[in-house]
């Protein structure tokens, strides 16, 4: 089942295009059971591939930052410059997949009714960990 509303692909549609906008990227939007975007440069030259989670808060209130494992999985297969943007009210939070390092357990959301993915293995990031700084970069709106 899907849980997706326009509000979700309006908010993540405006993250990827503050994310691209410093060197004029385009990109593409791949499949409902895909990752979410394949990005290039000016030259249509294929830059990456990027998930957009959205968070629910401000810039400053936004950590941990989660992602599904699993998602984070299918990310790292495309192997070219996977990278997570976090989608906040005021801005972007995001980073190459290789330059996190973050806690793993068990949580997501409170259980929605046709879902099996609310509640799993998940990633979480801070801006640092066991004193190792996260090379996560910030975009206002």
């Amino acid at each position: 089942m899907r849980f997706e509303k326009e509000k979700d692909i309006e908010r993540e549609n405006k993250a990827i295009e503050a994310f691209l906008k410093p060197f004029n990227g385009t990109f593409d939007k791949l499949g409902c059971n895909d990752i979410d975007f394949k990005i290039y440069d000016s030259k249509n030259k294929l830059l990456g591939f990027v998930e957009v989670k959205g968070r629910l808060r401000n810039m400053a209130n936004a950590f941990p930052l989660p992602i599904s494992v699993k998602k984070l999985i299918k990310l790292i297969d495309k192997k070219i410059n996977p990278i997570v943007v976090w989608a906040c009210y005021d801005g972007i939070i995001f980073a190459e997949v290789k330059d996190l390092k973050g806690e793993l357990r068990i949580g997501g959301r409170k259980p929605r009714n046709g879902s099996s993915n609310d509640i799993e293995l998940m990633a979480y990031f801070e801006k640092e960990f066991n004193g190792i700084k996260n090379k996560i970069k910030f975009i206002k709106y």
